[in-house]
C-alpha cells in the first residue's frame, strides 16, 4: 500500500512539473488580477479580460509584471517551443533537372522447365539417413 502511494506521489509530481499542469497553480493570480481590473472598470467581463491578456502582446494597461504571473503567460519553456518552429514554404524555389531514363524490359517469367516430380518431392515424408 505504501509503495503504491509513493508511486502515485512521484508520478503526480512528474506530471505536474514535466507538463504545463503546474500553470494551473497560478489560477488564484488570474482571479486576483481579474478582480483588480473589474474594480477599475465595472464593465470588464471575464471574456474581455481574457481576450485583453491572452490575444494581444501588450494589453496597454501598464502592469506587464503582473500579467506575466498569469497562467500560461510566462515563457520559461520558450527554448522548447522555439526548437519546434515551422518554416514557411513560400520562399523556397526548387530547381528541377530532368534526366533521361533508359527503359529496360525484364521478364519475370522463366521458360526453364521444372519437372512435376521435383515439385511434389517436398510433400514426401522425411527419410532417415
Amino acid at each position: 500500500m505504501l509503495k503504491k502511494l509513493i508511486a502515485i506521489l512521484f508520478l503526480s509530481i512528474y506530471v505536474v512539473f514535466a507538463t504545463e499542469l503546474h500553470e494551473l497553480f497560478k489560477l488564484p493570480n488570474l482571479v486576483e488580477h481579474f478582480i483588480e481590473h473589474q474594480s477599475e472598470d465595472k464593465t470588464t467581463t471575464l471574456i474581455n479580460f481574457l481576450v485583453m491578456h491572452y490575444t494581444s502582446a501588450d494589453d496597454g494597461d501598464g502592469d506587464k509584471p503582473k500579467d506575466m504571473q498569469l497562467p500560461f503567460k510566462s515563457d520559461h519553456d520558450g527554448e522548447n517551443i522555439a526548437s519546434t518552429g515551422f518554416n514557411s514554404f513560400h520562399n523556397i524555389q526548387l530547381a528541377i533537372k530532368s534526366t533521361p531514363i533508359e527503359s529496360k524490359n525484364y521478364s519475370t517469367y522463366s521458360t526453364e522447365f521444372i519437372s512435376s516430380a521435383y515439385l511434389s518431392s517436398i510433400w514426401q515424408p522425411p527419410k532417415s539417413c
